[in-house]
């Protein structure tokens, strides 16, 4: 059976609205719309459409898919196509809230070194690398200490700090000076660090004996004040030194206050010089300068 396509008007497959002529061997130029529909090319017995009308459809499809789908693998410089903008507004994640700073103590990480703040007495001590603020102390007050524990002289078997510093409110007679607050309170100083703690514990075997090796005016937080240092000798271990640090509260009340210095001897305590250097960085609450040895001297 003849399989050739006879010659009429058939539809052009990539345009319904419009029919070619089919000259029997090829298609034309003539069109007409679909308004005048004509007879269908036949089919052979393999249901396929002629050569001519079967590569007009497939070229139709492929220019279909080309719009539909795009370049292979994305766009023309290799990348992948954009996903088209969504239409959903953004979530936005609150900002982290920063957790405050324990009470009593100032982190500094934006205005400088961390240091304890001592509210009763209006000033804040700095605190130097290796030393924190305890958790808990047997006197409240403010209170320094070595991080570290050292094994307390004498074989006891109990773990001491090598250093600490605390200041304390104290009281004396109408008219006293600084000076002579400073050598009074220095007796007790020594007992409290070296004699017998405020629970009865002798963990350097008791004080021996001692020496004076300063005793002289410092400006503290803007304030003049005095300052008595001991050597002191005890039953266990290389003994100590101790200081007591007596100034004007920078509050405004003017009642004294005492910064209480114990640092042990040997190569386990800490640096005498830190002595002064932690003099130097007490500083009245919510000021950044004003005090320390070397400060010019204020009421």
């Amino acid at each position: 059976m003849s399989m050739t396509t006879p010659p009429g008007w058939y539809p052009d497959p990539g345009n319904p609205a419009v029919e070619h002529w089919w000259d029997g061997t090829a298609w034309t130029g003539q069109t007409r719309p679909t308004a005048h529909p004509g007879p269908r090319p036949a089919r052979g017995k393999s249901g396929v459409l002629p050569l001519a009308v079967a590569g007009t459809v497939l070229v139709a499809a492929v220019a279909v898919a080309a719009v539909v789908l795009g370049p292979p693998g994305g766009s023309d410089d290799g990348e992948a196509l954009a996903p088209p903008p969504s239409t959903t507004a953004p979530v936005t994640t609150p900002a982290a809230t920063p957790t405050p700073s324990p009470s009593g103590t100032d982190s500094g990480a934006e205005d400088g070194p961390a240091v304890l703040v001592d509210q009763l007495n209006g000033i804040t001590l700095p605190i130097p690398d290796g030393w924190e603020k305890p958790e808990h102390t047997i006197a409240d007050v403010a209170t320094l200490t070595t991080t570290a524990d050292v094994p307390c002289p004498g074989d006891t078997g109990r773990f001491c700090k090598p250093g600490t510093v605390s200041s304390w409110t104290v009281s004396a007679p109408e008219g006293s000076s600084f000076k002579t607050i400073a050598e009074q309170d220095i007796v007790t100083a020594a007992d409290r660090a070296y004699e017998a703690d405020a629970l009865g514990n002798r963990l350097h075997g008791g004080l021996r004996s001692h020496k004076v090796v300063a005793s002289r005016p410092a400006v503290v937080a803007g304030r003049t004040g005095h300052l008595v240092r001991w050597q002191v000798t005890t039953g266990n271990g290389p003994g100590g030194y101790v200081q007591s640090l007596a100034f004007p509260s920078p509050s405004g009340t003017g009642a004294p206050v005492v910064v209480r210095f114990a640092f042990d001897a040997g190569p386990e305590g800490p640096p005498l010089a830190l002595m002064d250097e932690i003099t130097r960085g007490i500083r009245p609450i919510g000021s950044a300068t004003g005090g320390g040895v070397g400060s010019s001297i204020g009421p």
